[in-house]
């Protein structure tokens, strides 16, 4: 059995998903989606960097919050389908001010506390 990673295996969009996790605590932060340019970016900076199918950009985690991820490690699942992100997070990595993207159940209850006020980072 080979040792040799997969090359990472990007879609049709040329975007492949990306999970944060915290690379203490072992908590998913987010869900992204990265580029072959924005993988290169993190691998080159060690800051996260990922591309945005909304506003089809490419864009650096925490750019305009401040709240960065610096990337320990990455690492490709054994499909080369997904890349997981071993991150130091600094402050929240949701946009809506959690930790997590994973704060609240499929029933809606939240299940962690807000660290900012988005109102006051985004504008």
């Amino acid at each position: 059995m080979s040792t040799k990673p997969p090359d990472p295996a990007f879609d049709e969009q040329e975007l492949l998903p990306a999970i944060a996790q915290d690379a203490d605590s072992g908590e998913v932060l987010m869900l992204a989606y990265v580029s072959q340019e924005a993988l290169e970016r993190t691998t080159e900076t060690g800051l996260a960097h990922y591309y945005s199918r909304s506003r089809d950009e490419l864009w650096q985690k925490g750019e305009t919050s401040g709240n960065v991820q610096h990337v320990e490690e990455v690492r490709v699942d054994c499909d080369g389908d997904a890349l997981l992100y071993l991150v130091d997070q600094d402050g929240g990595a949701c946009h809506t001010g959690y930790e997590s993207c994973f704060y609240r159940t499929l029933d809606g209850d939240v299940v962690a506390d807000r660290l900012f006020d988005p109102d006051d980072v985004y504008e």
